[in-house]
């Protein structure tokens, strides 16, 4: 993507304008941390605080891109799901008929969760057949005589092991997107509040209790009405339970 956004004729833009650019192009260099081609991350940049929606001849001025480079971006952030059409075609201050304009998925909740399915789709899910395969030909050669046995014997462990890592945390993902924009960002705001000292409890009671009877505590959980839980929550903070039970 050039860094010239602007042709010598061209007027100069508003410092709001210089700003909003400046921010699209550190939004593209944040944006392949992520994954996402530079490009693309910059023209979502640029729409997240654009004003209003813009035509493909507006955003490619704006960010000094070939015409080809920002419709590829346009319609890679539409696949993503970063993007939508605007209802009604824009003008772009140019002679010619209006153009297709875009607009940006204005909730930043639901565009996050969009970008973790998608890398999910992408990226976790192609991966986890080649690891089953090569950990699949590890098990069957190591059963053979042949040099090697015992180091292949170990590089069918390693590859296991990684294969079950990969399916957790694959399955991490999927149930995380599976929640809709508003319950994740719930979810981060109640993160956002707990004390260092609550954090380090949790972990220890996580670190405490088997894996099945976490499992068993959140399907209690689950199984229990909205307003069960709040009286539930309640209950728990009467100082004579927390004796009882130890928690205090």
């Amino acid at each position: 993507m050039s860094s010239t956004f602007e042709s010598p004729t061209a007027p100069a833009p508003s410092a709001a304008e210089s700003l909003r650019r400046s921010f699209a192009t550190a939004w593209g260099g944040v944006g392949a941390t992520w994954g996402i081609a530079p490009s693309t991350a910059a023209v979502q940049g640029y729409l997240l605080v654009a004003d209003g929606p813009q035509s493909e001849p507006e955003v490619r001025r704006a960010l000094g891109m070939s015409h080809r480079a920002t419709s590829l971006a346009l319609a890679q952030c539409e696949e993503w799901g970063l993007i939508q059409r605007a209802p009604a075609p824009r003008r772009s201050g140019q002679r010619g008929p209006a153009a297709a304009a875009w607009t940006v998925v204005d909730d930043d909740w639901e565009w996050f969760r969009r970008v973790a399915a998608a890398r999910k789709q992408r990226e976790t899910d192609p991966v986890l057949p080649v690891i089953a395969r090569c950990a699949d030909e590890a098990r069957a050669a190591s059963g053979r005589p042949a040099d090697g046995v015992d180091e292949m014997a170990r590089l069918g462990d390693r590859l296991d092991s990684l294969l079950s890592f990969v399916r957790r945390f694959d399955r991490a993902v999927e149930l995380f997107v599976r929640g809709d924009a508003r319950s994740i960002e719930r979810l981060f705001g109640t993160l956002e509040r707990l004390e260092p000292a609550t954090v380090d409890r949790l972990w220890a009671l996580i670190d405490e209790l088997e894996s099945d009877d976490l499992g068993r505590v959140l399907e209690a959980l689950a199984r229990i009405p909205p307003s069960s839980a709040r009286r539930l929550v309640r209950l728990v903070d009467q100082p004579m339970l927390q004796r009882i039970i130890g928690a205090r």
